[in-house]
């Protein structure tokens, strides 16, 4: 199998539920209007704009979660549709609780399936408030005796990152990897948005951004989170460290001028195919070059596995650059430095001591 086989992209699942119809069936024409041929084309321009409001990651999980919801509703013996609120606060207890045998749910994990029946309702245009008392008392009460501080991701700091990048060949598919992890590190990047890189505008529908390589580094603009937004990558002291060195020499070799920048490679490895590598290559690749690097060798491969994950790299980043905090909360596209903070594993604790400023 080709890796572009591997890590093709697979389209999101219609969400079930009453009539198994996706949310976005529900734009159509007004019953009074009569059909033609500019009218109904428009119809599916509409459905597709309505499929881009959310990430394609986000809506696997919201496809997911009301997928779960109409099966609990099934087994309880009622219908998802129209929403209760009483309902749904019978089904979060249950998530909560792990009645019969089901494991219980963390908190963020409901809060998301909550989010996840929220936006579903919303596309089908059917009212549904999540501070309806029914729901926001028992979710409250859950938080109160559930919650727990979030676990973090292991931060990739600088040494780790120049190992993980050595245990890779220098073919072609070593030559792209060496990319992604270089140019994931640098730039803060999530996983999606490194697989989501054109090499020009508007070069591909789905692209979630382009790059521009410039005598100082490469400019990358990204349609994030929180909209579009600019990320410069400099150059590195040496070639073989430099993210930007990299990025050109697999585009080079790959002969890649046009479309995704990372893209599967035939089945020899020495071919760059057109298909662009699904995010979870990302999650891959970091897991399997922190194990060839050595990286936390006293722990067990499955602890060592469960430690790291895409988010390592935006971790990385922010642990280890030693500039000025807002320079880092650019790069990462926050929102406020108390986000950026939360990705800073090694940041100097007690620099400023309150207790001694206040004469004790």
């Amino acid at each position: 199998m080709t890796d572009s086989a591997q890590d093709q992209s697979p389209q999101p699942a219609r969400p079930v539920g009453q009539g198994d119809e996706s949310p976005q069936d529900g734009i159509a024409l007004p019953a009074h209007v009569a059909g033609s041929g500019s009218l109904d084309r428009l119809v599916d321009t509409a459905r597709d704009y309505a499929r881009a409001a959310a990430s394609e990651n986000t809506l696997k999980a919201y496809t997911k979660d009301w997928a779960h919801f109409g099966r609990w509703c099934r087994v309880k013996g009622a219908e998802p549709l129209p929403p209760s609120p009483e309902l749904i606060g019978l089904y979060i207890a249950d998530l909560a609780s792990g009645a019969g045998g089901a494991p219980a749910l963390s908190v963020s994990t409901i809060d998301r399936r909550l989010s996840g029946l929220a936006w579903t309702y919303a596309q089908r245009g059917v009212p549904f408030d999540r501070k309806d008392r029914h729901i926001a008392t028992v979710l409250a009460g859950i938080k109160r005796r559930h919650a727990r501080p979030p676990v973090q991701k292991e931060a990739i700091l600088a040494e780790d990152i120049l190992a993980m990048v050595a245990t890779l060949p220098f073919d072609l598919r070593g030559l792209r990897d060496r990319a992604i992890l270089l140019i994931g590190y640098a730039g803060g990047l999530r996983r999606s948005e490194i697989v989501g890189l054109d090499v020009h505008k508007d070069d591909t529908p789905g692209s979630g951004g382009w790059i521009e390589i410039l005598d100082e580094g490469a400019l990358l603009t990204l349609n994030a989170k929180t909209g579009w937004r600019e990320v410069e990558i400099g150059r590195g002291s040496t070639d073989q460290t430099c993210p930007v060195h990299a990025l050109e020499q697999w585009l080079h070799f790959a002969k890649i001028d046009f479309g995704p920048v990372f893209v599967g490679t035939s089945r020899n490895g020495k071919r760059a195919l057109e298909t662009r590598l699904n995010d979870k290559h990302v999650a891959r690749l970091i897991k399997r070059t922190v194990l060839d690097a050595g990286i936390r060798s006293e722990l067990p491969e499955k602890d060592r596995l469960a430690l790291f994950s895409g988010h390592s790299l935006r971790a990385g980043l922010a642990s280890s650059a030693e500039v000025d905090e807002r320079y880092v909360q650019k790069q990462l596209g926050h929102a406020s430095a108390e986000m950026t903070r939360r990705y800073q594993r090694r940041r100097d604790r007690f620099r400023v001591n309150l207790t001694k400023a206040a004469g004790l």
